[in-house]
C-alpha cells in the first residue's frame, strides 16, 4: 500500500477518523478544555506547548549528555507512543493509520504511511515541529516522532521493533522519513 492510498484519496485522516481510528471514536476529534488547565482529545490529557521551546530544551540535553541524548528523548517519544496505541482499536492497518492521523490532529505534522509489511513499516512526516523548530543539522533530530513510531512499530509487526530517521528535514530532506525493521 502507498502513501497516497493511506494518507491520500483512499485513507485520509478524515477516513481514519471516520472509522473510529482515533482510540475507538466515531466522528471529529473531541478536543476539550475543562477551564481548570487540562486540555483533553477524546479524553487523553494533552499538553499544548511551542515546538521552539521542546527545541530549546533538546538542544541543552544534547549539549548535557551528548549523543545519549537521542536515545533519551526517545524514550520520551515511546513511553507516549506506548499510550497512545494502547488506546486505539481495530486491525493493524486501521491503528497505523488511526495513529497517523492523531499525529496531524495534535501539530505533530503530516503523517504518510509508506509501506507496512510482516518485515517493516516505513513513515514519512511533512512538517514536522521539531525540525522546522529545531533548525538546520546534521544529524536527524525528530526523536520524539521515532519514540512514538517505535511503540507503534512493535505493536504493527508484532514483536519489538528499531525504528532509523533516514532522512529529517533539518539536515535538508523535504519530509522526514522513518523506516522500522524488528529489533
Amino acid at each position: 500500500m502507498t502513501a497516497r492510498e493511506i494518507e491520500g484519496g483512499h485513507g485520509s485522516a478524515g477516513d481514519a477518523r471516520a472509522q473510529g481510528g482515533l482510540g475507538g471514536h466515531v466522528g471529529a476529534p473531541q478536543v476539550q478544555n475543562d477551564g481548570a488547565g487540562a486540555v483533553t482529545l477524546n479524553g487523553a490529557r494533552y499538553l499544548l506547548i511551542r515546538p521552539e521551546t521542546l527545541a530549546a530544551l533538546q538542544k541543552a540535553v544534547e549539549s548535557a549528555l551528548g549523543p545519549r541524548a537521542a536515545d533519551c528523548l526517545a524514550a520520551g517519544g515511546r513511553a507516549g507512543g506506548a499510550r497512545a496505541t494502547a488506546a486505539l482499536e481495530g486491525t493493524t492497518e486501521e491503528r497505523v493509520r488511526g495513529l497517523a492521523a492523531m499525529g496531524g490532529t495534535i501539530g505533530w505534522g503530516q503523517f504518510a504511511l509508506e509501506r507496512l509489511a510482516a518485515d517493516g513499516m516505513v513513515v514519512s512526516v511533512r512538517r514536522s515541529p521539531f525540525a522546522e523548530a529545531y533548525g538546520p543539522s546534521t544529524a536527524p533530530v525528530c526523536h520524539l516522532t521515532r519514540g512514538v513510531l517505535e511503540s507503534l512499530a512493535t505493536i504493527a509487526l508484532g514483536r519489538p521493533a528499531r525504528v532509523v530517521e533516514t532522512g529529517c528535514a533539518a539536515m535538508g530532506a523535504v519530509e522526514c522519513r522513518f523506516e522500522a525493521r524488528p529489533a
